[in-house]
């Protein structure tokens, strides 16, 4: 990824930035580690992009950034912190190990390329943090694992564990057997549910810029970091940011516009920062608990770090089950709904009945993720209008799709008469719905749409 990946207008990024936050995660004093009093422990994800790990031409390995990186965590746990990496890196690995030039093109060779590399960058690892007598344990994750529930939960609970046994876990998507349907699709998405999974404080995205800036600082000179974030959304909206990244990795800075959104969702804050010096995360907690300490007598003070740029964490976390359904289950089909749906399902945190279903894509079975949509008409310039479809929300049907396709529209009275059996009076139960867009039900009122008949 260039600077350009992380460059956009000045003035749009400035107003999605917004006026600096007045807090950030706080980190609540407690006993150290050495029996001293000290800060909280916080849990950190640090996250390792393929061009911090290996050079892009070479493939050789980048020895004196992982060996940096090896000795910021090896500080960050003597300061009583836990930390988990989650590094890319295997395809470059294989890459240099099989004396390719490039990577493949075809799917199969890939998962080849990063069967050879995996073992031998954890070998890396484990070379480099054994000179500190510290303990790592792999572990690699698609998607298809957290889709079961009990899945989602062990994987979790290996993680904690692992943290109590005072190992660093290091994290990476199992590239050898994962295909475009479980995939993540990156590690930056991955590095995000893994900080939720471990209801992680902060997660670091290390990368080669240093910052989000409002435009490519190598042709505008006048350019700026982006410090603060607050708006994730909105920010997307207003910035430009289409580098697909480095020749190795699958990032680029719209991925961590995503990973933001993921793990700031969870009440995580994230960090981005350069991969050369993973060191400088040091800096950045010295920078937030500074400004926490002086906060605690002037609580008007704002947050303003100088290091990174710093997605601060929603104020309406996220339970664990809804995001769990909202980011780590793939949908498998989508679900339409109309504005009365909208609201009741938005506003009122109901349940989704079938008689505000208005129709179904895809096959899927019950206890299946799928996407709950609607469709809001936009004005077209010379008259008229044409719909757009638009995400609602994510939830967990209790009906496959050809039973919904049966019932849709019908009140919860008729199901039984209609399938000949009734599971549920509801499709989809309010605590397995996650919504996405809570602010839609005013421009779908607006728009005209016409809502179902109340249950």
């Amino acid at each position: 990824m260039s600077h350009q990946a992380a460059s956009g207008h000045a003035a749009a990024a400035g107003a999605a930035a917004g006026p600096a936050q007045t807090h950030v995660p706080a980190t609540p004093t407690a006993t150290s580690p050495s029996g001293g009093p000290g800060q909280r422990g916080l849990t950190l994800v640090i996250k390792l992009g393929t061009s911090s790990i290996c050079d892009e031409r070479t493939f050789m390995p980048k020895l004196a950034s992982l060996s940096l990186l090896v000795e910021t965590v090896v500080k960050l746990r003597s300061l009583g912190h836990n930390v988990l990496l989650v590094s890319s890196g295997a395809v470059g690995v294989g890459l240099r190990r099989l004396a390719l030039s490039k990577r493949p093109k075809h799917l199969s060779q890939v998962q080849a390329v990063a069967a050879v590399g995996q073992g031998r960058l954890m070998a890396l690892y484990d070379t480099l943090f054994s000179q500190y007598e510290v303990p790592i344990a792999q572990i690699l994750l698609t998607r298809d694992n957290l889709a079961e529930r009990s899945q989602y939960l062990n994987a979790c609970n290996t993680l904690r564990e692992l943290i109590q046994f005072n190992v660093v876990p290091i994290i990476n998507e199992n590239d050898s057997v994962s295909n475009a349907e479980i995939r993540f699709g990156d590690n930056d998405s991955l590095s995000a549910i893994a900080a939720g999974m471990v209801n992680a404080d902060y997660l670091f995205l290390l990368t080669d810029v240093d910052a989000l800036y409002t435009d490519n600082p190598r042709v505008n000179p006048n350019a700026t970091a982006v410090r603060v974030v607050r708006d994730i959304r909105r920010l997307r909206e207003q910035v430009t940011v289409s580098s697909p990244g480095s020749s190795l990795g699958t990032g680029g800075m719209v991925t961590k516009l995503i990973a933001a959104e993921l793990a700031t969702a969870r009440g995580c804050a994230m960090v981005i920062s350069i991969g050369s010096k993973p060191n400088l995360i040091l800096d950045i907690i010295g920078e937030i608990q500074a400004h926490r300490d002086a906060a605690a007598e002037n609580p008007a003070l704002p947050f303003e770090p100088t290091i990174g740029t710093h997605f601060l964490p929603q104020t309406d976390r996220m339970v664990d089950r809804k995001w769990w359904i909202r980011h780590g289950l793939a949908p498998a089909g989508d679900i339409y709904i109309d504005a009365g749906a909208v609201r009741a399902i938005a506003k009122q945190k109901s349940s989704l009945f079938a008689a505000g279903i208005t129709g179904i894509e895809g096959t899927f079975n019950a206890q299946q993720a799928v996407r709950i949509m609607t469709r809001v008409a936009e004005p077209q310039p010379r008259g008229g209008s044409t719909a757009r479809a638009v995400v609602v929300a994510h939830g967990m049907v209790n009906y496959n799709s050809a039973e919904i396709q049966r019932i849709r529209g019908a009140k919860s009275s008729a199901i039984a008469d209609l399938l000949g059996y009734m599971d549920s009076d509801f499709v989809i139960h309010r605590d397995n719905i996650a919504i996405i867009s809570s602010n839609l039900t005013d421009d779908i009122a607006a728009d005209g749409i016409p809502s179902s008949e109340s249950e």
